[in-house]
């Protein structure tokens, strides 16, 4: 349970740092606790719809090796940020680069955090 909530606010915070950097391009949070509520349904959505979609698209998968998974992420993020939750997103193409700056972002702060304990993430 506590990793789960520790992933869940590397998650939120890694929304607040891109709706910081996507600041006046489309892309904000509406507060801390809407980040914390868009991060935790972006994860679900991820994590329900996202190998779904990435098995009905795989012709499109082989043909593009994979980066068709990006197209994916943007649809999703953009998706979730129209759902009115604390995300708001405008526009595919803004969704698409914030959610691979998203990854990018959440990644670098959870190994970060795996540096200081291994067990926490």
């Amino acid at each position: 349970m506590m990793h789960f909530i520790i992933r869940l606010i590397v998650n939120a915070l890694a929304l607040i740092v891109v709706a910081h950097l996507f600041a006046g391009h489309g892309v904000s949070v509406t507060s801390p606790l809407g980040a914390v509520v868009a991060a935790f349904v972006l994860g679900i959505v991820n994590a329900i719809l996202r190998p779904i979609l990435i098995i009905l698209t795989l012709p499109i998968q082989i043909v593009t090796l994979g980066l068709f998974t990006f197209v994916i992420n943007g649809i999703l993020f953009w998706w979730v940020g129209h759902w009115g939750l604390g995300l708001v997103v405008h526009g595919f193409w803004t969704a698409f680069w914030a959610a691979i700056v998203l990854g990018i972002v959440s990644f670098v702060m959870s190994s970060l955090l795996r540096g200081v304990d291994p067990k926490a993430a």
